[in-house]
């Protein structure tokens, strides 16, 4: 009643020694292309992780720079501008993480927030009742009078082409280990399960336990188990190009690194622009918003001062080097692993599993 393993001469096999052949070699397989799957999947890993701390360095820098230039160029107003830098950064964070958000909205929900403050303890810092409504108006009227000029306009476009590589390789890894994942789970059919049983456990049968495959039946063998995993390759070589292409176009321009670390001064001189119209400012929004609650003497607004350099150039530096390392070394390992689904089955016959320095293997119907 054997079903696999019939052969001519004696057996000390069964069905069910066969069906549990059977579940061994399924096992086996999944445990053996995990194992190929392990080093690349840590890699991928490894550099999901290191290029998110290089990030998230980089954007530590960038916040503390600007939480610099409020505390040291505006402190009327540090306190309350607090909140709104801690969540600017944190959506760039969330977009380059890969959030459904926009570095768009960020920005611009950022001077939102802003204008307020800056109408209300630069351009015009008498006034007491902030109320919730004027501040409400505030916001919505920075839409349309543009207190800021340009420069808001300008910190979107800057910050939206850097951001965008960095978004599409935090992307394209977590699709990487995705892809690594489903081939891991890919299920054996019955065809292949039988051709795998008749390839290492038929000898068994016949009390031959130390003949092992010969290279070439392992190899047929494992490539038709292994076909749908194999045409991959076509799609794996053209996902490491555009690694590479994303990698290159970030190492290229270091925009990045500039741009998030040019966010301080670009909000500065949004902030100069706004104080140096203070007066039309006032003007329109008084027609807009009424007028708010003054304190008696009408105090002056506040005076504006060119702001240096923050300081911080060392730390930016490091996290540049770092980033910049990480993606020279994980480029190089990815190139490496160009043809990893081409050459499964290649791998999983090498070692153990192959007779290679002996003269006699099993060609799946005797000793050869």
């Amino acid at each position: 009643d054997l079903q696999i393993c019939q052969h001519r001469a004696p057996t000390c096999c069964t069905k069910k020694m066969e069906e549990s052949y059977q579940a061994a070699v399924r096992r086996e397989r999944a445990q053996s292309i995990q194992a190929l799957n392990f080093e690349l999947k840590y890699m991928i890993v490894g550099h999901i992780t290191a290029f998110q701390e290089a990030f998230e360095s980089l954007l530590r820098f960038a916040e503390n720079r600007t939480s610099s230039l409020f505390e040291t160029a505006y402190r009327p107003m540090a306190k309350e501008a607090a909140e709104p830098v801690k969540e600017l950064f944190t959506d760039i964070s969330l977009y380059i993480l890969g959030a459904e958000t926009t570095v768009e909205g960020a920005v611009l929900r950022f001077f939102d927030s802003l204008f307020p403050l800056v109408y209300s303890r630069l351009i015009n810092p008498g006034i007491t009742d902030l109320s919730e409504d004027y501040t409400e108006c505030l916001r919505l009227t920075r839409q349309d009078i543009n207190p800021f000029g340009h420069y808001s306009k300008n910190m979107v476009t800057e910050l939206s082409k850097s951001l965008w590589a960095s978004r599409m390789l935090s992307q394209a890894l977590s699709l990487g280990i995705e892809v690594i994942n489903s081939t891991e789970h890919a299920a054996l059919s019955k065809e292949c399960s039988r051709a795998l049983v008749r390839m290492q456990y038929c000898p068994h049968c016949q009390g031959l336990t130390l003949i092992r495959p010969c290279v070439g039946y392992c190899l047929n063998v494992m490539r038709g188990c292994l076909a749908s995993v194999a045409e991959l390759d076509a799609q794996w070589r053209e996902f490491i190009s555009t690694l590479e292409y994303l990698t290159n176009e970030m190492a290229a321009s270091q925009e990045l690194e500039t741009a998030l670390a040019g966010i301080w001064s670009s909000i500065n001189e949004a902030i100069l622009h706004a104080q140096l119209n203070g007066p039309q400012l006032s003007a329109t929004v008084d027609k807009v918003c009424g007028q708010p609650k003054q304190q008696e003497g009408n105090l002056s607004s506040a005076s504006i001062v060119p702001v240096k350099e923050v300081t911080g150039a060392q730390t930016f530096v490091m996290a540049h080097t770092s980033l910049s390392s990480r993606r020279r070394e994980f480029i190089n390992y990815m190139k490496r692993s160009r043809t990893f689904y081409a050459s499964i089955a290649e791998r999983l016959c090498d070692g153990d599993l192959v007779m290679r320095d002996s003269s006699t293997c099993w060609n799946g119907e005797d000793v050869v």
